[in-house]
């Protein structure tokens, strides 16, 4: 099989940038026509302004929030909003009390639920449901139909006659509580805050549809023992996947264990006592039954859920519930800190950057400068498309710190370029013609860019990890633009000058080309051959300078050496 010439190679490059290039802008098309998408990329707060959401804790009579538990909810909320792919967002304290959120546009409701809801999770034992109330018994054997309505009768019995022994004794079904029941509203149900209700006691409460009441008994597992949560498809029981979306669950080691007592428990119960109440900030996501004994510490939630429902549920619980509740106490629209005039200020400041890249890189090499800035055009695009996407996908939006890391990113990528074209020059001062120095310069460059970017990239990962806030956004276009600037290289700058080097005018080293041997002091053209010294001119310089005839001095010194050597092996030859 014929090897590939450099051409074919140079043109199979070219190709493949072009597919990256069309399915980047196909993907951004198809996010504009059908996912709200668009072609610029979004703004930060610091660019374009937001929402501004203060958040007041629920504090019972003589309760005080400490500083601990504003820095484990700021946390919390921030987690939250970073996995919902808003980004750029400002999360702070005010005061002693509440956290300021600001978030850059308007949010969506999923955006404002992750940041509002406390996710308090319990798990109880379901005692009573609406079609089993009419056979519950409280504690001191009285039938439910017997609970009076009178108003002037004596208050009904609020405390078990008889202790109960676990959380799904029915004992715990006083008459108070069952008339509770009887008469509870759905309606009701979050104006009294049952996430705050005693862990140790039974709850009436509602689904999360209000169509089903519930007597639940004490929390037997909380939301801190989940060690994980995902979003997911349901399966059925041979292995099939559903269309039902639900919440995937892992207890830690406490949670294992508390969970495979309760199934034990439950499974050998019947009627509305064998289901498990999944209960989320006082409503009950799901109850379902228990069809066995789970020791492996996993378990689903499934309801009513969507796509989005579940993963902002999962994402929830995932995160863990805030230390203490939170109401919403002013929602706001904010204005932007920086305005246009600073974007405007750093759109300038880039284009003076890239401007003096190019002077530099035509005033350096001659022509061959222009591969610099068709690169740099290239690897522009490329930014502009992929930021663009993120801004739909993944909800990035460009802060005045990201511009910045996109204008650092004009030199960094410039500096490739440049450690290209020297190691071409340099095989070309050893005598090489112009497509081997292309090919040989390309394999010793390659390494060093890669030496070089895996070093920016580094720093890059670092800085977004361990920053917050606008500082990452620096992290991520920084990123971005060292993961585009090495594919620009390889796709686009090395086939530019593979097809170059087939040119006459490169080939030849014109004046203008960047690529004069002459020029660059190069003497040596080969093996044992050496361009005639140039006779020098009173009054003009020789080309190269004093460099050309160092060159070629010591070219010179080496043939007569290989001469030399030559000879003796003759005449040694001779004798014998």
């Amino acid at each position: 099989m014929a090897r590939s010439t450099p051409a074919k190679k140079a043109w199979r490059s070219l190709t493949w940038l072009l597919v990256i290039i069309a399915t980047l802008t196909a993907v951004n098309a198809g996010g504009v026509l059908f996912s709200n998408g668009s072609w610029t990329p979004k703004l930060a707060l610091d660019l374009e302004g937001g929402t501004q959401i203060v958040l007041q804790p629920q504090l019972g009579e003589g309760e005080s929030v400490s500083g601990e538990q504003l820095t484990q909810a700021v946390g919390i909320i921030r987690q939250r909003i970073d996995a919902g792919g808003v980004s750029e967002a400002e999360i702070s304290t005010q005061g002693t009390q509440n956290i300021v959120v600001s978030i850059p546009g308007v949010p969506d409701q999923e955006t404002l639920d992750r940041i509002e809801s406390s996710a308090k999770l319990e798990f109880r034992p379901v005692l009573v449901t609406d079609a089993a109330a009419t056979s519950a018994t409280g504690g001191d054997g009285a039938d439910a139909s017997a609970a009076p309505s009178d108003p002037a009768a004596p208050p009904l019995e609020s405390t078990p006659s008889v202790s109960p022994t676990d959380p799904s004794d029915l004992n715990y079904v006083t008459p108070a509580l069952l008339d509770q029941f009887t008469n509870f509203n759905c309606d009701d149900v979050d104006a009294l805050g049952l996430n705050t209700a005693p862990a140790d006691q039974p709850i009436v409460t509602c689904d999360d549809t209000d169509s089903v009441k519930y007597i639940l008994g004490p929390v037997e597992i909380t939301g801190e023992n989940i060690s994980d949560a995902s979003a997911g498809l349901s399966t059925n029981s041979q292995g099939a996947t559903t269309n039902e979306w639900g919440v995937n669950l892992e207890f830690d080691a406490t949670g294992t264990e508390q969970f495979a007592g309760v199934s034990e428990r439950l499974f050998s119960l019947e009627g509305a006592r064998n289901q498990f109440a999944v209960v989320l900030d006082g409503r009950v996501i799901t109850a379902p039954t228990t069809g066995g004994v789970f020791t492996d510490g996993k378990a689903r939630i499934t309801g009513s859920f969507t796509q989005d429902s579940s993963k902002a549920l999962s994402d929830q619980l995932k995160f863990g519930a805030l230390p203490i509740g939170f109401e919403v106490q002013s929602r706001d629209t904010i204005s932007a800190t920086l305005g246009s005039s600073q974007l405007t200020s750093g759109i300038i400041a880039g284009g003076i950057g890239l401007l003096l890249v190019v002077i530099y890189s035509l005033f350096q090499y001659r022509l061959l400068g222009f591969v610099t800035v068709a690169s740099l055009i290239v690897a522009g695009v490329l930014t502009y498309l992929v930021l663009a996407i993120m801004s739909w996908r993944q909800g990035f939006r460009l802060s005045l710190a990201g511009v910045a890391g996109l204008i650092v990113a004009i030199g960094f990528t410039a500096d490739s370029f440049i450690v290209y074209f020297e190691r071409i020059r340099d095989e070309l001062r050893d005598g090489r013609s112009l497509e081997a120095a292309v090919e040989a310069g390309w394999k010793r460059a390659l390494r060093t860019i890669i030496a070089a970017k895996g070093v920016n990239m580094l720093s890059a990962v670092v800085l977004f990890v361990l920053a917050i806030g606008n500082v990452r956004g620096f992290a991520i276009t920084f990123g971005i633009t060292v993961i585009i600037d090495v594919l620009v290289v390889v796709l686009f700058t090395h086939p530019i000058m593979q097809l170059l080097a087939t040119t006459r005018f490169y080939a030849n080293g014109h004046r203008l080309s960047g690529l004069d041997p002459q020029a660059l002091g190069a003497v040596y053209r080969g093996r044992a051959q050496f361009r005639a010294p140039v006779a020098a001119t009173p009054g003009k310089k020789t080309p190269g300078g004093k460099e050309a005839a160092k060159r070629q001095t010591i070219a010179e010194r080496k043939a007569a050496e290989a001469d030399k050597s030559f000879e003796d092996a003759s005449t040694k030859g001779k004798k014998s």
